[in-house]
């Protein structure tokens, strides 16, 4: 099967401090022709000797030696930090800008939404641009008279359509934007973050309806720091660096990726030895602790929904059957939860030993996306009644999105640190 997509070494250098002209044809043309007398110009007048390092400075490469495939069919995620490149990657995909070296090879139409009102004409009615960007996909009058009522409805903008929109709101223009993209039937569809900018409900909607265009059989690249969303939509997903191609693999494995060069803490390894959260009085027992996944792995990025295990080397003055106990905080100081072996009493007819680790172990990790600390109490079984060494915020680590409840939605994170799942049954009452 040959690639819808075919993306070569792409590059793309903006001028620092300039915005790019838009040229008509007969400018275009005359610029060509004088462009041998330019550079005559340039150099007799030393302006090639003027190149190099300071030339270097006045540019920026957004883009650079970019090259992937995309199959027909494919929903391609794209994910980076601010700044990588992943809106300009999807304004040259679009033709909105050109590059500045390689190419880009599309087999098909393509429908694209990259910001609020793309591709409306704001003298225009919303009626009359989607007659507009139907035209642009080569689409027949037919055609889009077949998706008027549909495109009108999904928009929620019957009121307004015969409105010129320039009078829409940021929200009237990304629902009828998406709208025209998602039901005018590209081949290829392109959007960008921007439906961050509607509300809770609609994005649910454009999810549902992205969805709906993938399982159709056309190919889709998204753009989204939603990383629950990348997850149940995308088949693959690429990540953007500093202009450059980093990874391109499944979804869950390139977001954790992201998420552990981005978030990179203590790496999930911290020396207790001259802990400074080490409370007064305590003995220094506690050496080292170490996160992981169940792997043996260390680890500073957990995954929503994922397993975790704190492991504690100790050093004692004298053997002790050890006692662990965990405290886990947000980043705010508040106490989610506590455990330990004190209250299980597993370990209390363990052999007694100077040195050792122990390790506890959380099977699912039911915490919403953040930063979260680690308070740690060290004690013996020989005297329960006390503990040993105690270190507060001994460790922090952070736990990334993933989508658990197979939609790409997430409960809101100000109603509280845990996520909980729970069956529902509703019932018709005569």
């Amino acid at each position: 099967m040959q690639p819808i997509i075919r993306v070569h070494n792409l590059s793309k250098r903006y001028r620092l401090g300039r915005v790019e002209p838009y040229h008509t044809l007969r400018e275009s043309i005359v610029r060509s022709l004088a462009a041998p007398a330019r550079m005559a110009r340039a150099m007799l007048g030393g302006g090639a000797r003027d190149g190099g390092a300071q030339d270097a400075e006045r540019h920026v490469w957004a883009l650079r030696d970019v090259s992937f495939d995309v199959m027909p069919g494919e929903m391609l995620g794209l994910i980076g930090r601010n700044g990588a490149g992943k809106s300009t990657l999807l304004k040259l995909l679009s033709r909105v800008t050109e590059p500045s070296a390689g190419r880009v090879e599309i087999y098909g139409r393509v429908g694209s939404l990259l910001e609020v009102g793309t591709g409306f004409h704001v003298e225009l009615t919303g009626r009359e641009n989607i007659y507009l960007s139907g035209a642009i996909l080569g689409m027949r009058r037919a055609e889009i008279d077949r998706k008027f009522d549909e495109i009108v409805a999904f928009a929620e903008v019957e009121k307004f359509i015969d409105t010129p929109v320039k009078h829409y709101s940021s929200g009237m223009h990304v629902r009828l934007g998406f709208a025209v993209a998602a039901h005018l039937e590209p081949e290829i569809l392109l959007v960008d973050e921007v439906l961050a900018v509607g509300d809770a409900a609609f994005q649910k909607k454009c999810l549902g309806k992205m969805g709906d265009v993938a399982r159709a059989g056309r190919t889709i690249i998204f753009v989204s720091h939603n990383m629950a969303s990348i997850e149940s939509l995308c088949s693959s997903c690429l990540l953007i660096g500093a202009g450059r191609l980093e990874a391109k693999g499944a979804p869950a494995q390139i977001v954790m990726r992201y998420m552990a060069s981005e978030l990179r803490g203590h790496g999930g390894v911290r020396s207790l030895a001259e802990h400074p959260g080490r409370r007064g009085g305590s003995t220094s027992i506690m050496r080292s602790v170490t996160l992981h996944t169940g792997d043996e792995v260390a680890v500073g990025v957990v995954r929503m929904g994922s397993p975790l295990g704190v492991r504690v080397a100790f050093a004692a003055p004298r053997p002790v059957r050890p006692i662990l106990g965990v405290v886990l905080r947000t980043a705010e100081g508040s106490p989610i939860f506590a455990v330990s072996n004190r209250w299980t009493q597993q370990g209390w007819d363990a052999a007694a030993a100077e040195n050792g680790i122990i390790t506890c172990n959380v099977d699912k990790l039911p915490l919403m996306p953040g930063t979260y600390l680690l308070d740690l109490f060290f004690g013996d079984f020989g005297d329960i009644t006390r503990d040993l060494d105690v270190i507060r915020e001994a460790i922090s680590f952070e736990v990334a999105p993933a989508d658990l409840l197979g939609t790409g939605m997430l409960p809101n994170a100000a109603d509280g640190p845990i996520f909980w799942t729970a069956k529902w049954r509703s019932e018709i009452v005569p």
